[in-house]
């Protein structure tokens, strides 16, 4: 058996032969067997007729272990071949393959204190990289983000940040939740239906029932249909408009949810979190 990695972007294999098929799945033999992903996935490819293969997500072990049930489903497996159509139709998808599950890399399972929420990945060049609301360093912060740095001035005093980049969050335990994983360029809510909200749904609902005392920001009333999902009795919702700026004056400015955040995870004995970005 050979154990070969196939990315939407590069498959790394010297055998031109073998490329083809890995990337044109259709031209393969059925008793191959080939399962071929879209999304950064670990192939296991033999040549027996008789062999079995899966699929096996690059993502956090503690996460792979939490939905290992997920990835078997069959819709996992059609948000898997939907983005393979797309890229071998050329169209561009946000973020890049290995940030489709950044949010889930950098905020283990077992580090996770603090859930926000997000709807949908930005669709601009360059800003998306799978945590929501952030953007990647060099990219200017985009309008809901803006609003988040001012809600934290007034809260917390803390001085507007220079970049939108909002791993350190991520690092200390906020995960950092889009609904939908991905998005075609320039097209919003372009993913929003191809199986992505009932992979995140489950996502919340797993993580709410092995974990307690979390903290969940629901932003906006897309965001607070997922309470439903949580069990309010075992964490802490604190609830305000998006912080869009069609609806930031409508109760986002002025929630102080970093401060009472902290406050909450200081009243279990949880380190607080860090909000500043340097």
């Amino acid at each position: 058996m050979r154990r070969l990695y196939c990315d939407p972007d590069w498959i790394q294999t010297n055998d031109l032969l073998l490329r083809r098929q890995l990337l044109y799945s259709a031209e393969l033999p059925d008793q191959n067997s080939l399962i071929i992903s879209g999304l950064a996935k670990v192939i296991f490819f033999s040549l027996h007729p008789k062999s079995i293969c899966f699929m096996d997500v690059k993502i956090d072990d503690s996460w792979k272990d939490l939905l290992a049930t997920e990835f078997k489903q069959p819709y996992f497996d059609r948000i898997v071949q939907h983005l393979k159509t797309e890229k071998t139709q050329g169209k561009t998808i946000y973020p890049a393959g290995p940030h489709i599950f950044n949010a889930f890399n950098t905020t283990p399972v077992d580090r996770v204190k603090v859930v926000i929420i997000g709807q949908d990945p930005y669709h601009g060049p360059g800003q998306a990289h799978g945590l929501c609301f952030s953007v990647q360093k060099g990219v200017p912060a985009p309008p809901s983000l803006v609003n988040i740095f001012k809600e934290l001035r007034e809260d917390i005093g803390m001085d507007i940040p220079a970049h939108g980049d909002l791993t350190h969050w991520a690092q200390q335990g906020v995960f950092l939740l889009n609904a939908s994983l991905t998005v075609r360029a320039a097209e919003p809510m372009s993913h929003a239906k191809i199986g992505w909200a009932q992979f995140t749904d489950a996502v919340i609902q797993a993580l709410a029932n092995k974990r307690e005392k979390l903290v969940f920001l629901l932003w906006g009333k897309f965001a607070q249909e997922k309470a439903r999902l949580i069990d309010e009795s075992k964490h802490h919702i604190l609830r305000a408009a998006h912080p869009s700026p069609l609806s930031a004056h409508n109760g986002f400015f002025g929630c102080r949810h970093f401060s009472k955040t902290n406050q909450y995870l200081i009243s279990q004995c949880i380190e607080p979190i860090d909000w500043s970005l340097q």
